[in-house]
């Protein structure tokens, strides 16, 4: 579905933008969600420019974050990846123990507009944060970004022989839907692999 114009992107549940308003989020920032008893802390590359105007990690109406958490059970809501998370939807994922961040918080179109110095810069911006805020697990979303930023280039994806500090740490499929690669499904498995590990409880999946 079209807003109604050249110049106007995809958007559902009732809220979207136009090209021209989305460019004026170009290197913006987002903040990061995290409260106490910090379990699962997943890592983004950086923001898109659909995040930094809604303010919430992994927004995007292709964006396929959010149905893969709840497909995995690790939450039990829809968080809607179009207009972004209310109050009570931050409320419910830290509670639940979950957190996100990104390595590096410049909104790009792209994460490929970001240089490798950038990325690498990030490894050290997440360092400081798991040392701040203690999670059980750190995800990050995407091989090729933790390759870069942990001067990894032979790195698979999955469980990592190194953590970060004390937190064990695990390269997850990005849910982006530019990653052809994956479905709602296979990332739902590699979200829920890292959420068992970091001793989230999860829940049964939607039926529909």
């Amino acid at each position: 579905m079209l807003l109604g114009g050249a110049d106007q992107i995809p958007y559902g549940l009732g809220m979207g933008f136009t090209r021209a308003e989305l460019r004026e989020y170009q290197d913006g920032s987002v903040p990061d969600l995290v409260g106490p008893g910090l379990k699962l802390l997943f890592v983004g590359i950086n923001p898109g420019l659909w995040t930094a105007a809604t303010q919430t990690h992994f927004a995007h109406p292709g964006n396929r974050f959010y149905p893969a958490l709840r497909r995995a059970g690790i939450i039990d809501r829809e968080i809607s990846r179009s207009r972004g998370m209310t109050d009570q939807d931050r409320a419910y994922l830290v509670a639940r123990g979950i957190g996100n961040t990104n390595l590096v918080n410049r909104a790009t179109v792209r994460a490929d507009e970001l240089d490798a110095d950038e990325l690498r810069a990030g490894r050290v911006r997440l360092e400081a944060f798991v040392a701040e805020h203690r999670p059980v697990v750190v995800a990050i979303a995407g091989i090729t970004a933790y390759r870069t930023a942990f001067g990894r280039p032979k790195a698979s994806a999955g469980e990592q022989t190194d953590g970060i500090l004390t937190a064990g740490l695990w390269v997850v499929p990005n849910p982006s839907g530019l990653n052809a690669h994956e479905n709602i499904a296979s990332l739902a498995d590699a979200y829920a692999d890292a959420a068992r590990a970091a001793g989230l409880e999860l829940g049964e999946p939607p039926t529909r």
